[in-house]
């Protein structure tokens, strides 16, 4: 098979897989290009809720394609950039699902999502500095947010893998499962956010990422969803809600 993106529906669950086994799922440029497209569908697809991103195997994703790199090594990095910001501005909660190395990348990509599970034994890095290639100043941004500015730095000054006991205890990642146990609470866990309102995730990620042009917005979707009075209605009738509120047709 083709290096490519899979994807599948199930449960209002999206799952992307990255699929470039023979390299360790490495992206080449046409799987950079095909993922913005790929994210754009899925988004407007109101049967999705959430979205899981994996690697096909034992691997999540070692990087970039280096021979992608011998032709423009800016064109390159323009496609993994463009590639990650889509996956950031993705409306609905984001999981990365790791495995193996998520070195490169896979950093990249996994730091675009909002949450990171590991399984033991996971490796992560930031290894432009073994390529002499500055890593882009979005990607830098988002990964100082996440594990703050020394640890950052030394993920980029370095170039070293960190094991999921440093990744968890640095922020890079939010939970570590025992091996053979990530499929299990990454289905459980999903199941969790496509049952509770939309609504306040959508308004949550845009705030928590910074935006603060919105406020006036989604207090106007609060109060034209009805999510709130069905929340409320639902915890007094000890039953589970069912909010009606969608990113998909909310305009």
């Amino acid at each position: 098979m083709e290096p490519q993106l899979l994807h599948t529906v199930a449960d209002s669950v999206a799952t992307v897989v990255v699929h470039h086994p023979a390299k360790r799922n490495a992206m080449t440029a046409a799987m950079w290009r095909a993922l913005p497209p790929l994210l754009d569908t899925l988004a407007a697809d109101p049967d999705v809720r959430a979205l899981v991103l994996t690697g096909e195997g034992p691997t999540f994703c070692a990087g970039a394609d280096i021979s992608t790199l011998r032709g423009s090594p800016d064109e390159a990095q323009g496609l993994a950039v463009r590639a990650e910001e889509a996956l950031a501005a993705f409306p609905k909660p984001t999981l990365a699902a790791v495995r193996g190395h998520c070195v490169g990348g896979g950093s990249q990509l996994a730091a675009a999502c909002d949450l990171r599970f590991a399984e033991e034994g996971a490796l992560f890095g930031v290894t432009p500095a073994k390529l002499g290639i500055v890593y882009p100043a979005s990607s830098t941004r988002r990964l100082v947010s996440l594990v703050g500015p020394a640890a950052a730095k030394y993920l980029l000054f370095s170039g070293e893998l960190i094991d999921t006991e440093r990744a968890l205890r640095t922020g890079l990642v939010d939970e570590v499962l025992p091996g053979g146990g990530l499929a299990e609470r990454v289905a459980e866990f999903t199941r969790i956010l496509v049952s509770r309102s939309q609504l306040t995730q959508a308004a949550a990620k845009e705030f928590a990422d910074g935006r603060a042009d919105r406020d006036a917005f989604w207090a106007g979707q609060a109060r034209g969803s009805g999510d709130t009075a069905e929340g409320v209605a639902a915890f007094l009738e000890r039953r589970q809600p069912r909010f009606t509120w969608s990113v998909s047709t909310s305009g």
